[in-house]
């Protein structure tokens, strides 16, 4: 059964990423940022329950307004990630969330974005890991949490 088709597994599911989170990220984050697309499925969710802001990282062309951009390298060529100029101001420390790290470069975009607002980031959290990429190599020093981690 898909995760998304029964309420008490989403539940579930948000509910240990928000454990996850109040135990490994002191201090919690005033904004977590979804990569597009599956990052959306739950950061929007686990940032209304820690009562604070949501950002999305969406590809070119899908926000309004004023953008930062950033380009990168994934498994099968470059793309590129924006994110909306005043989604994070300067000084807050920021949460990326997303469902897979495989090489880390969409995470290190988006960690990339955070940055050029003056923002800090504060970790990264996913809920799986592709191992044998050593896509946490690209995140540098920011805490990285997966939450069904093998290890």
């Amino acid at each position: 059964m898909p995760i998304f088709a029964s309420a008490a597994a989403h539940a579930c599911l948000l509910d240990a990423l928000e454990e996850r989170i109040r135990c490994d990220f002191v201090p919690l984050p005033d904004v977590i940022v979804g990569l597009d697309a599956r990052g959306f499925l739950f950061a929007p969710g686990l940032a209304l329950r820690l009562g604070v802001g949501f950002a999305a990282v969406r590809k070119v062309g899908k926000l309004p307004g004023s953008c930062v951009d950033v380009r990168y390298e994934k498994e099968y060529g470059g793309d590129c990630f924006q994110m909306q100029s005043g989604a994070v101001a300067a000084g807050q420390n920021v949460l990326v969330v997303d469902d897979i790290i495989a090489t880390g470069g969409s995470a290190k975009a988006a960690g990339d974005l955070v940055r050029q607002l003056n923002g800090r980031v504060l970790g990264y959290l996913f809920i799986l890991e592709i191992a044998g990429l050593n896509g946490r190599e690209k995140l540098g020093d920011a805490k990285t949490a997966i939450l069904l981690d093998d290890a």
